[in-house]
């Protein structure tokens, strides 16, 4: 973003925590003068139909902390004028991406791939190519984010060479976790194992009178970022705090008990769960794990249900 944005307006879709960083970087730290942000509550999408494909464009593919991923790519016209800039952190390799309409997409070893954090990959087309070609950004530029040497895209940076070298056991670990994505069927299997996860955890909310998915449209539901409400009346009735607290008390069981870790939502979200089901995540193990959702809520239903009466 601060390589590209400039030329033209831009429009934000926001509709969770990491899109609406992205909209802080480009409202208050850019300061763009034409920008629209177009955004959603949790566990809905903005309305697409507003996307101006003459107006470069900044958004997530899927709301990691609000469980709402986008459900196809229609909205973006095949001759926008302007660049479509996409985080596709937790959707890469676990959702078919329409790369045609992508200009900048940017994701990390870290999550479906299970390897290591503070690795990202960053994708350009050859229109955002000849952007950083063309434009010259009116802000200081750190070293870091400079891809251009000389009026020109700095190749090196696609070939291997580093400013700081990371690890190299690092990359390694990345080149044996696409080894072993090729084992389980590639691409093809790496989503199939995703949506496996999700529709285990579809059932098991189906016939939940407590639990319910946060994406309102099932269409939108993510299979990576699984995030789920609680609608147990006694929860409801609580207050904001009563409901983190309970929400809070309800993953530290998990975790005590050894069956899950950091389960809570996402510290901005509304109260309630955030289940992993990318595709390290064994199919087996989510099953298993659902009974034990049962068991932690009933344990804590006695002691909030009273605090809501």
């Amino acid at each position: 973003m601060w390589s590209l944005l400039g030329p033209r307006g831009v429009d934000i879709l926001a509709w969770e925590s990491f899109s609406k960083d992205w909209a802080t970087d480009v409202m208050k730290q850019l300061k763009l003068a034409d920008v629209r942000l177009l955004s959603a509550e949790y566990g809905a999408l903005p309305d697409l139909d507003r996307v101006d494909g003459a107006r470069d464009l900044v958004f997530v593919w899927n709301g990691t902390t609000s469980g709402v991923r986008l459900a196809n790519a229609n909205f973006i016209a095949d001759d926008r004028a302007g660049l479509t800039i996409c985080d596709a952190t937790s959707a890469a390799f676990a959702m078919d991406l329409p790369w045609p309409k992508l200009d900048v997409v940017t994701w990390s070893w870290q999550k479906v791939l299970g390897g290591e954090a503070a690795h990202g990959v960053l994708a350009l087309s050859p229109r955002a190519v000849a952007r950083l070609e063309q434009h010259k950004p009116a802000w200081p530029m750190p070293k870091i984010f400079r891809m251009t040497k000389d009026g020109k895209l700095n190749e090196g940076i696609f070939k291997g060479e580093t400013i700081n070298t990371p690890s190299m056991l690092c990359v390694e670990d990345a080149l044996d976790g696409l080894r072993w994505a090729e084992g389980v069927g590639g691409l093809r299997g790496l989503i199939a194992r995703s949506e496996a996860n999700l529709a285990a955890i579809a059932d098991w909310v189906s016939r939940s009178d407590w639990a319910a998915f946060l994406a309102e449209d099932a269409a939108t539901r993510s299979c990576t970022s699984i995030c789920l409400k609680i609608v147990a009346p006694w929860f409801v009735a609580l207050d904001a705090d009563g409901q983190g607290l309970a929400a809070k008390k309800l993953a530290s069981i998990l975790e005590k008990e050894g069956v899950a870790l950091d389960a809570a939502n996402y510290r901005d979200a509304p109260p309630g769960l955030r289940i992993w089901g990318g595709a390290t995540v064994e199919t087996s193990d989510i099953i298993a794990l659902l009974p034990w959702l049962d068991w932690a809520f009933a344990s804590i239903e006695t002691e909030f249900s009273k605090a809501s009466t």
